[in-house]
This record gives C-alpha cells, sequence and structure tokens, in this order.
C-alpha cells in the first residue's frame, strides 16, 4: 500500500502526516507513507486545497485534516477493495 501526504508544510499538513503514521502503525499494516512538499508533484492530484491524503494513487481527501477514525476507515477500505 502507498500512502501520500500532500502538503507545502504547514501545520495541517505535518498533523495529517503524523495521524497517518500512526493509524498505519496501530493498524500494523505494510504501507509506504510518504509526505510530499514538492508543488510540482502535488499539482499532479487533482485536489484545490492541502493537505491532500492519497491512497494507492486515489485521491481520498483533501483540503482538511480527517480525524482519525475517518483516516482509518480510509485505509481499511482501501484494503478491503483491493482483495475482492
Amino acid at each position: 500500500m502507498n500512502i501520500k501526504v500532500l502538503g507545502p508544510g504547514c501545520a495541517k499538513c505535518h498533523s495529517l502526516d503524523k495521524l497517518v503514521r500512526e493509524v498505519v502503525k496501530e493498524l500494523d499494516i505494510k504501507a509506504e507513507v510518504e509526505y510530499i512538499q514538492d508543488m510540482a508533484k502535488i499539482l499532479e492530484y487533482p485536489i484545490l486545497i492541502t493537505p491532500g491524503l492519497v491512497i494507492n494513487e486515489e485521491v481520498v481527501c483533501s483540503g482538511s485534516v480527517p480525524s482519525k477514525e475517518e483516516v482509518k476507515k480510509y485505509i481499511t477500505n482501501n484494503i478491503n477493495n483491493k482483495e475482492k
């Protein structure tokens, strides 16, 4: 699983990166978590406002920091969809 946090380095972006890493650790899953701050790379994704959360190249959230439960849901839904 590949998870990307997109953002220029603001407090919300750092917060989302930290939250995603916590959830990955809690769920005990294998995932590569990247924090992308390069605006050229961020603009490759269809988001208008950062932070953005991308799981396996699909934007699942942008413009706000989701709750821990929402992040868990995004990740587990992606795992479940992959198994189908």
